[in-house]
């Protein structure tokens, strides 16, 4: 039977792509390899809510929400280090073509090994990925998931204090550039 969307006139492709997918453009993936990906996060996600079911289960406490902003910062730092530090080009390097500064230029390949590579530039996805193994290092072993969050938390207070710090160098900059050269004009007209 013929999707109710498709094109009759349009090739076989067109009939067996998504609703809505003809205003799509084309692309080096299809909705299958993000459903691979969906479907990892999601069977992660599982074992995490089991695994803390069980231990709920045992009297075990589950995370406290105290502890949820330095978890936050942790996420951070560690979708900041994966996606764009230099010292995780090795994990990126097999799905992502890199300048010479190991700044992300694209995706490699097509497929899976391409929807990854998207995965693996973008702070914001890597942010739920990072945010699952921390929780779920968190619920395997509470000691060991408190060390590694308070070690990335600290990172984060690290990389926003290093930002601040940049823009108000670049501003005390600027306004030494701006003052000189009011100086340099008023002695020009005296």
């Amino acid at each position: 039977m013929e999707h109710p969307h498709a094109d009759p006139d349009a090739g076989a492709e067109a009939r067996t792509r998504w609703p809505g997918a003809a205003s799509t453009p084309e692309s080096a993936t299809s909705p299958v390899h993000y459903a691979i990906l969906e479907g990892a996060f999601a069977a992660g996600l599982g074992g995490v809510i089991a695994l803390a079911r069980r231990r709920e289960r045992d009297g075990l406490l589950a995370i406290p929400r105290e502890e949820l902003p330095l978890l936050a910062l942790a996420t951070f730092a560690l979708a900041d280090v994966v996606s764009k530090e230099k010292v995780s080009t090795w994990l990126r390097e097999p799905f992502v073509r890199e300048s010479a500064e190991h700044k992300a230029v694209g995706p490699e390949g097509t497929g899976l090994r391409h929807a990854v590579g998207e995965l693996l530039t973008c702070t914001r996805c890597m942010g739920a990925w990072s945010a699952l193994v921390l929780v779920g290092l968190r619920t395997v072993s509470p000691t060991a998931g408190r060390t590694v969050t308070n070690v990335l938390a600290l990172t984060g207070v690290n990389d926003v204090l290093q930002g601040g710090f940049r823009l108000l160098a670049e501003r005390t900059n600027r306004e030494v550039l701006a003052n000189e050269a009011a100086q340099r004009a008023l002695e020009a007209d005296g």
